[in-house]
């Protein structure tokens, strides 16, 4: 599995690195701008993002309108919906109009409340059926 991980945060992205390490080779992304081009290039090389971790206040691009961006980029390249990146929003948001957007408009897949823990985190992989129970 891949895993891009998308935070202006230094702390948020390493522990996401650190949880999801065992389980996924780990992209990381500082704002939405590098997000979208590390997930064009992955689609490019025929290596795409199993899951994205995206944060949603982030300078240069935003979560929500990279997420929008990365959606784009899945239909311009034939990826069909079942084959799509699962998206957890991450945010310390809970129920502002950008977290509304971000799952609705932008086709994310979950949301988690920051700061996220390991175990909020490999329930939601397990949930969407990236892990199994006795991989954890």
């Amino acid at each position: 599995m891949r895993a891009l991980i998308v935070d202006d945060d230094f702390y948020s992205r390493s522990f996401l690195e650190y949880i999801m390490h065992p389980y996924a080779f780990c992209d990381v992304a500082v704002n939405g701008e590098e997000a979208v081009m590390t997930f064009q290039k992955a689609l490019e090389e025929k290596r795409p993002f199993s899951i994205v971790f995206m944060d949603l206040l982030m300078p240069v691009i935003d979560g929500p309108k990279a997420l929008r961006e990365i959606r784009e980029i899945e239909r311009d390249f034939g990826v069909d919906k079942a084959s799509q990146a699962r998206v957890i929003i991450t945010s310390v948001l809970e129920d502002a109009e950008d977290t509304h957007n971000a799952m609705y408009l932008g086709e994310a897949t979950s949301f988690l409340q920051k700061p996220v823990d390991e175990k909020s985190v490999l329930s939601e992989l397990r949930r969407l059926g990236l892990v199994t129970a006795e991989e954890i």
